[in-house]
């Protein structure tokens, strides 16, 4: 049984969704440290053929909670509406925009109670994977009872608590884990790269990689995505 943990992002980019459809079981990484300035609230479409980023604003609070601990603030649904339209202008005439464009913009109707940051965005990443036909189980980490302090060892729990012997990460978890170390445990360890020559069409001039899944999703059918996702290499 393989499994992938990563913390929750909005609108991640393919090679996050290459991580889901890879294993059978998928660990949203909600209950660790929120980090200011990374890509949980954040993330990149085209706007005028050039790279755009767009963000949703964190209501402030103590940074020692947990991504699960944090809310959007009280101008989330005025920065919601200002997103859509921004999709609506640059992605109007995309192959996929009456299909996809609903999606999105269902993923993001949220009561003004209802603006938790995992919350959130965990709804959005299950509707997705759900849209492009894949089964893998998401599982919160925030309902797992652990009790590992240390980052390796707490992945190491994770596997063990939900029976999986095959960890995959993303390439940046190359500098952090060791797969001698995994296998003195009994685990399987392996790293995902999104290929070099993932390409499709896109409304620029140069394709720009690693945008927001959104653009993957504009500009391009189920089938073809799903060719997409199985364009990685496990290192």
């Amino acid at each position: 049984m393989k499994l992938a943990i990563m913390q929750p992002y909005l609108f991640p980019y393919i090679g996050y969704f290459q991580l889901i459809q890879a294993v059978d079981k998928f660990v949203i990484y909600d209950d660790v440290q929120y980090m200011k300035g990374g890509w949980i609230n954040r993330n990149r479409v085209l706007v005028n053929k050039s790279p755009y980023t767009f963000t949703f604003s964190v209501k402030k609070d103590s940074f020692e909670k947990n991504i699960n601990e944090r809310y959007f603030n009280q101008n989330f649904n005025k920065e919601r509406k200002k997103f859509l339209k921004t999709i609506t202008e640059s992605y109007g005439k995309a192959t996929n925009f009456n299909e996809v464009f609903p999606l999105i913009e269902e993923s993001l109707q949220v009561n003004i109670q209802e603006q938790n940051i995992s919350d959130v965005i965990t709804r959005s990443i299950k509707m997705i994977a759900d849209y492009l036909g894949i089964d893998t189980q998401f599982i919160l980490s925030s309902d797992l009872e652990k009790s590992s302090e240390n980052r390796a060892e707490r992945i190491i729990e994770i596997n063990r608590l939900l029976d999986t012997n095959h960890y995959i990460n993303a390439i940046g978890g190359k500098e952090l884990y060791s797969k001698e170390y995994f296998e003195e445990k009994g685990i399987e360890l392996n790293f995902l790269r999104t290929n070099e020559d993932l390409t499709y069409e896109q409304n620029t001039n140069n394709f720009v990689p690693n945008l927001s899944i959104i653009d993957v999703l504009m500009n391009n059918s189920k089938k073809e995505i799903r060719y997409l996702l199985s364009n990685y290499t496990l290192e």
